[in-house]
């Protein structure tokens, strides 16, 4: 745990020094319904990040607290053995109305990070959510797998918006 917690506090230094791509530019999804957000999501592209270096079978369920926080439990597969991380978020701006995508999640207290949906299907069957740079992407969808087609189209207006993605991963599908 301690290493997890060092190797966070490094990487937002580091982002900070190095002068990353903010995605400040990038607007959040708008009329945002959390409660519709809830449930298993299962990834399907990512850029790579440590934290989730040979994790495969990737997926995060979201449960709403009863006091408006959510509870995040990713999970995955990583040389064979099943690991997984709890974290709680909270919307960024509670208040707003219409409300938007942006929620702040921690993994470890006391330490927060962006996370915002920057597109989202009208039946939140899929979503594109990103961090505070343009470092971090992922492709995210109800179903473990994800039509070709659909996720080209994802990918080409992710480029459109400044994201590389040379590197991109597609992590093995949790299986059925």
């Amino acid at each position: 745990m301690k290493r997890f917690l060092i190797t966070g506090i490094i990487s937002s230094v580091a982002a900070v020094l190095t002068g990353c791509e903010t995605t400040s530019d990038i607007a959040a999804v708008r009329n945002f319904e959390p409660e519709r957000y809830m449930g298993t999501w299962y990834e399907i592209a990512r850029l790579p990040q440590y934290f989730e270096r040979d994790l495969d079978e990737v997926k995060a369920q979201y449960t709403l607290n009863d006091d408006g926080t959510v509870k995040v439990v990713n999970s995955g597969v990583k040389n064979g053995k099943p690991t997984s991380i709890t974290g709680r978020a909270k919307l960024k701006h509670p208040d707003a109305n219409p409300q938007t995508g942006e929620l702040r999640v921690s993994f470890f207290w006391p330490f927060y990070s962006d996370y915002r949906v920057i597109e989202l299907a009208p039946d939140y069957s899929y979503a594109v959510v990103t961090a505070g740079s343009r470092d971090y992407l992922w492709v995210l969808a109800r179903n473990p797998t994800m039509l070709k087609e659909q996720l080209d189209g994802i990918l080409e207006r992710a480029q459109a918006l400044g994201f590389v993605l040379d590197e991109l991963e597609y992590p093995t599908p949790v299986k059925p």
